[in-house]
């Protein structure tokens, strides 16, 4: 038997409650994103329906620490997999340090990130995408 029927979650999660809710997404890309827990509190779902690029984007991120059936000790980063509407897979690491996230496309320490900052009140997060030779900007408030 494994310990899965006491587990709780990693406690650096909860730094991600701040995400939770409906955000308008502008800059070069537009649209909505939403994010809530996964019941237990291991996993943060993000909904996501924006444009960028010409391109109607639509997906569901799963977003929390990796553990394999049977391990006892989940993953040290926060990654996650981003399923997109075309059939595209993506993974990504999260960092929540101070007001600052920082999504590493890949791994970290990647070339290829997204930065933002959380306005005080934390209804606004300012940053935008970044990778070898291009980025894009993708700011969120939260919706009313």
């Amino acid at each position: 038997m494994t310990s899965y029927e006491h587990a709780t979650p990693n406690p650096d999660m909860q730094a991600l409650d701040r995400m939770i809710g409906t955000w308008d997404v502008s800059g070069d890309a537009a649209g909505q994103v939403r994010y809530e827990w996964l019941p237990g509190g291991f996993f943060l779902l993000q909904h996501v329906d924006i444009d960028h690029g010409g391109n109607h984007i639509q997906g569901l991120e799963v977003i929390g620490h990796e553990r394999t059936f049977g391990s006892e000790a989940p993953s040290e980063k926060i990654k996650s997999r981003f399923y997109a509407s075309n059939g595209d897979t993506l993974d990504y690491v999260y960092e929540l340090e101070g007001d600052t996230l920082t999504i590493w496309g890949g791994e970290r320490g990647s070339p290829a990130y997204y930065r933002g900052t959380f306005s005080a009140d934390g209804t606004a997060v300012s940053g935008g995408w970044v990778w070898p030779g291009g980025g894009y900007t993708a700011n969120m408030e939260r919706a009313e």
